[in-house]
């Protein structure tokens, strides 16, 4: 039988939005998070789903908040389902598929108590990285009822 005792907000999965940006050579754009669970890995651009929002506004706001950057949101990619037990977190992130609206447009750190740097790595690149460290450095988790396919 269920606990009847209220949940807490720490005990609920929070949602989140990453947007994944490729430069017209494939490449992505990733950056190094800092001051939260994953400090020191790479990241997408994205952010908290706010109440109401749909998944491809929150791509799209996240972006030009973390990064100054115009973008549209083309599709869902996918999710992952992570746990950060260290961190007493859990999240399930959405992966949507994004465009810049002008190429020739560079990301800035828009945020930088939570952002050290923007980069655009390949597929390649990134493989390498998230096998690195016995996979302590991910770029993401598929160890949950998602898998991500970049």
């Amino acid at each position: 039988m269920a606990s009847q005792l209220p949940l807490l907000a720490k005990d609920v999965p929070r949602v989140g939005v990453a947007a994944i940006i490729r430069d017209a050579e494939g490449k992505m754009l990733v950056g190094v998070r800092k001051g939260s669970h994953g400090a020191g890995t790479l990241q997408f651009p994205g952010g908290h789903l706010e109440f109401g929002e749909d998944p491809f506004q929150c791509a799209v706001r996240e972006t030009e908040e973390e990064t100054g950057l115009k973008v549209v949101a083309e599709k869902d990619v996918s999710f992952t389902n992570d746990v950060f037990e260290a961190e007493n977190k859990h999240y399930i992130t959405l992966f949507v598929s994004c465009k810049r609206l002008d190429e020739q447009q560079k990301p800035e750190i828009m945020e930088p108590l939570k952002c050290e740097s923007w980069t655009w790595m390949s597929e390649a690149d990134l493989r390498v990285y998230m096998a690195t460290e016995d996979g302590k450095k991910r770029l993401f988790s598929t160890t949950g009822s998602g898998s991500l396919v970049v």
